[in-house]
Parts: structure tokens; C-alpha cells; sequence
């Protein structure tokens, strides 16, 4: 975010000065090349890597492997990636250069710019999935989940699950280095425990059952059920609701404006 962006923001108010900041958020996120790319580029590398043999494996209804194995942990590496990784770290530069500071003194709250980059990485991670889907349904004939509803309760359960990790990583991270590397550890931390790198059948049954808790592993056997047209687990539905809510309170309790 650029001195510029805040000066024209804290001119208007409201919905005005959340335009800009948004504006100025996404410029950012633009710029940040590795940032921008990887989100997207690392899934869809995986996707890839498993599509050849993946697709040739029907599983139900038309859904083979790839709809109802790859696809959800490549749903929940977009957003875990943007929200738990991407997002502290823009938060936590504003902090150590003194703009959350400068901004508590004008109309335009500190809580203003937290709304306009939690909006912009929103628009990210819903770029990411789609365009996902979009190259594993046009170059592999993937398809929809038989329970599209319950898919999408998953996804927006998961999104608030992992932007609330997210937050509580910029509310600890004392630099941006430091917001990036607790971020890595903790998406990789529940992204090996909840499958990313094998199914259950590699970890032992106290891991698979720990990892099946957490919200990664969550968001991927809630999207692997959908896709199935199975019942998502109960499990699945409280593991991301009460994340998003126990991280959404420990953020609000720790999160510091100022260095």
C-alpha cells in the first residue's frame, strides 16, 4: 500500500475509503509476483502431476479420482496457502512500517485496511479455485460434486477457517519474515497431517485421526464426501466452524496495531 493510497483514503469515508483501499490492496498483491503465482501454480502443478492416472479411475457416478481425491486438496492448498500464508504477511508489513499507526489517528480505522486485504485475498482464493476447476474440467473432464451444496457450505467453512489461522499468524508474527515462516510451518504442519502428501492409508490411525480433525484434513474429506455425493462428516463441519470462530477470537484478543 502505497503513502498516496492512504492519503486519498482517509480524504473519504465509508464505503468510499474502502474502495480505495481495496484498489490499493490488489495493486500490491499484483506486484507480489511469488505471492500471486504460487497460490495457483503449486496446485495446479499437483493437479496435473496426479490428472493421467487420476482421471482413468471412476470411483461413483461418473466422478473419478481426480474429482474426489486431487480436487479437494487442491481446493484446500489455494486457500489455505493464500489464507494462512499470504494474507499475515501484508498484515504484518503494515504493522512494522507504521501504517496500521498512522491510520488509528485518521477516519479510515486500522480495521478498514484489515477488511480491504481479507476482500482482496478473498478475490484471490475464488480466482484460484476457479481457475483450478476450470483447467481440470476443460483438460481432464472434471465435474461438479453430486452435492454441490454441501461443497460450497465446505468451501466458504474452509476459507473462514483458514483466513482466521491467517489472522492469528499476523497477530503473533513480530515481522513479515517471521509472518511467512510461521505461516509455511503451519500450512504444511496441517497440510501433511490432513493428506496432502498421501491418502489416510500412509500415516498411522493417531495421526490420520488427529490430521482428520484439523481444518486442511477437514476441508478435504468435507469436499471428497460432497464430490462423492456422500454425507460430509459431521466432524468436518464443526472441525472449520469452531477454527474459524476460536481463531477469529484469538486474533481479535492478541492482533497489535503498533510494533
Amino acid at each position: 500500500m502505497t503513502e498516496s493510497t492512504i492519503q486519498t483514503a482517509t480524504g473519504g469515508g465509508g464505503l468510499r475509503a474502502l474502495a480505495m483501499l481495496v484498489r490499493g490492496e490488489a495493486k500490491m498483491v499484483i506486484r507480489d509476483t511469488a505471492g500471486l503465482v504460487i497460490p495457483v501454480a503449486l496446485p495446479l502443478l499437483i493437479m496435473v502431476m496426479n490428472a493421467s492416472s487420476a482421471n482413468s479411475e471412476e470411483i461413483v457416478d461418473g466422478r473419478t479420482a481426480l474429482d474426489i481425491y486431487v480436487l479437494p486438496i487442491v481446493f484446500a492448498i489455494v486457500i489455505a496457502t493464500i489464507g494462512i500464508v499470504n494474507m499475515p504477511s501484508f498484515l504484518t508489513i503494515y504493522r512494522k512500517t507504521g501504517i496500521l499507526r498512522r491510520l488509528a489517528v485518521t477516519p479510515v480505522s486500522p480495521m478498514t485496511v484489515l477488511s480491504a486485504q481479507v476482500i482482496v485475498s478473498l478475490i484471490q482464493a475464488l480466482l484460484g479455485l476457479a481457475i483450478a476447476f476450470t483447467v481440470a474440467a476443460v483438460a481432464f473432464d472434471a465435474r461438479l460434486p453430486i452435492d454441490l451444496g454441501p461443497a460450497l457450505g465446505i468451501v466458504v467453512l474452509s476459507i473462514a477457517a483458514m483466513y482466521a489461522l491467517g489472522m492469528v499468524v499476523a497477530s503473533l508474527a513480530p515481522t513479515p519474515n517471521a509472518a511467512i515462516a510461521i505461516g509455511l510451518i503451519v500450512f504444511f504442519a496441517i497440510g501433511a497431517l490432513g493428506g496432502m502428501f498421501g491418502g489416510p492409508d500412509t500415516l498411522p490411525d493417531v495421526i490420520d485421526r488427529i490430521g482428520s480433525v484439523l481444518p486442511f484434513g477437514a476441508s478435504v474429506d468435507g469436499l471428497s464426501a460432497a464430490w462423492a455425493g456422500e454425507t460430509v462428516p459431521w466432524r468436518c463441519w464443526v472441525s472449520l466452524a469452531v477454527t474459524a470462530v476460536l481463531g477469529a477470537g484469538v486474533a481479535a484478543t492478541t492482533f497489535r496495531w503498533d510494533r
